[in-house]
Parts: structure tokens; C-alpha cells; sequence
């Protein structure tokens, strides 16, 4: 009881200081960490799903269970480039796919209906068209979209785009690095978690507040190669829509420009 009255109060207290939705210039600002520090341009965020292994919960059947043997609820997160959560969406069953977490959260549903006050569409550095729109990066597990971008398939990659899977890439290691933080803080995150279902979310929520009053306080300016025992979900086939490829299809042409190549990033792929 005491561990579940402090996780709620940390929360509570904590939740609309350090994870407050960003307005929108905000989300420029986060924009322009990502461009100097991934150079990924135009990206308001990071977003990837996470397995936090519990035991099993009381008449759940197999709603928890995940493919690699074990129980687990979903830790959905997006976050800035300087490794802090800007949301977080904790309890959905292990059995669902990042997808579909990601479509059923509140993070998902105000995307798809443009409520999150992202900014105007904005031209890329030394074009004049097409304004691009703000976009989240994300894995292969997520569906493109006008505003959320994910890689090519792997199979017959042209040239161009192996570069632009190598500069989503860069950003996307963002949101897999403060996954690393997290864990590393707040080790019971480890192994799996021995409390009642209901406990164990407000305890991995009260953890994701505390990792941003720390990150907050501590400063940004750390290495980065952490590793972690959260585990992936296994990637889902989902199909995206003609707009978002159009999208893809112009950072892909920028990535490649004068303006938007990066000198190394053909000896990187």
C-alpha cells in the first residue's frame, strides 16, 4: 500500500511540471535539438514501445502474455531529443503490437485528429517548396504516416533510400537510449516486477517522472551507449497511407541534396 500511495503521489505532483504536452513552440524547440543533434530536421519526437516484465496477473489469461515466454504490460513513450519522455502510455496488454498501442493511445488519437498544436509546415533549409510538416520518427513496427515517419523495407534499397533509413535511424536511437537511462536509474526494472498489476504501472510511471525531474536537474550531457533489459516488441506488418509516402519521398530527396546531405553518411551505410 505504501509503495502504490507513493507512486501515485509522485506522479500526481510530479506529471504536469515535467511532462506537460508541448504547445507549439515547444515543439520547434524540440525540433531544433533533434536538427543539431541527430540531423534529422523537422522531427518533434522519438516514439517506440517497450515490454516491463511482471508476473502474472490474477484471471488475465493470456492477454499479458507475450511471444518470448514471459508477462508483460507495454511502456509506450515519445520523447525529445535530450532523452527526456514527453508521453507516456503504460499498461497496455504484451500481447498487443506497437502499432496498435500507439493507435489506441491518447498520444495516437490526437495525432490522427491534429490536436497536438504542431507547428505550421515549415520548408526545409535552402528550399522554398514543399513545406514539410513536423513529423515523429519511429521503427518498422509503426504505420507512415503524414506526420509519423518509419523506415523503407529493407529489400532492394536504392541508395538513396539506405540514407534515409541511416538518418531515421539516427533520431530513432533517442527514444532507445532514454529506455537505457530509464532502466539503468531505476534497476527494478531489471527483472520482473513482483507487484500487483495496478502497483506496477504507477510504480513505472512514478519512474518515467523521476527520470525527467532528474534529467532536468542533472543536464543533458551524457554518453549515450546505454543498454537495458526492456524488451521490443516483435514488429508487426502495418501498411501506411499515400501522403505520408509523399513525405517520406521528399526527405528522402532532401537527404540527398546539397543542402540536406551529411558528409559522412555514405561511408555510414
Amino acid at each position: 500500500m505504501i509503495i502504490r500511495e507513493t507512486c501515485v503521489a509522485i506522479w500526481d505532483a510530479l506529471h504536469a511540471a515535467v511532462m506537460a504536452q508541448p504547445h507549439k513552440e515547444q515543439w520547434k524547440e524540440i525540433a531544433d535539438v533533434f536538427q543539431q543533434s541527430c540531423q534529422f530536421l523537422n522531427c518533434a519526437g522519438a516514439i517506440d514501445g517497450k515490454h516491463i516484465r511482471i508476473k502474472k496477473p490474477v484471471r488475465s489469461g493470456s492477454q499479458y502474455y507475450k511471444y518470448k515466454k514471459y508477462f508483460s504490460f507495454v511502456l509506450f513513450a515519445m520523447c525529445d531529443a535530450n532523452y527526456s519522455f514527453r508521453y507516456i502510455d503504460v499498461g497496455s496488454y504484451g500481447s498487443r503490437s506497437d502499432s496498435a498501442v500507439f493507435a489506441h493511445s491518447d498520444f495516437g488519437k490526437m495525432l490522427q485528429n491534429k490536436a497536438l498544436d504542431l507547428p505550421e509546415h515549415t520548408a526545409l533549409p535552402g528550399t522554398t517548396l514543399p513545406a514539410m510538416p513536423f513529423v515523429f520518427v519511429g521503427d518498422e513496427a509503426f504505420a507512415l504516416g503524414e506526420n509519423l515517419m518509419r523506415p523503407y523495407s529493407s529489400r532492394g534499397l536504392s541508395l538513396a533510400r539506405r540514407v534515409f533509413n541511416y538518418r531515421l535511424t539516427r533520431a530513432c536511437r533517442v527514444v532507445e537510449c532514454a529506455f537505457g537511462i530509464l532502466a539503468n536509474k531505476w534497476r527494478f526494472l531489471h527483472t520482473p516486477i513482483h507487484l500487483k498489476l495496478e502497483t506496477a504501472i504507477s510504480a513505472v510511471k512514478a519512474a518515467c517522472v523521476l527520470h525527467n525531474f532528474v534529467r532536468a536537474r542533472d543536464g543533458y550531457n551524457f554518453e549515450d551507449f546505454l543498454t537495458h533489459s526492456l524488451h521490443s516488441h516483435r514488429p508487426s506488418v502495418v501498411r501506411g497511407h499515400r501522403q505520408g509516402a509523399a513525405v517520406r519521398e521528399q526527405f528522402t530527396a532532401y537527404f540527398m541534396s546539397s543542402h540536406g546531405a551529411l558528409p559522412w553518411q555514405l561511408e555510414a551505410i
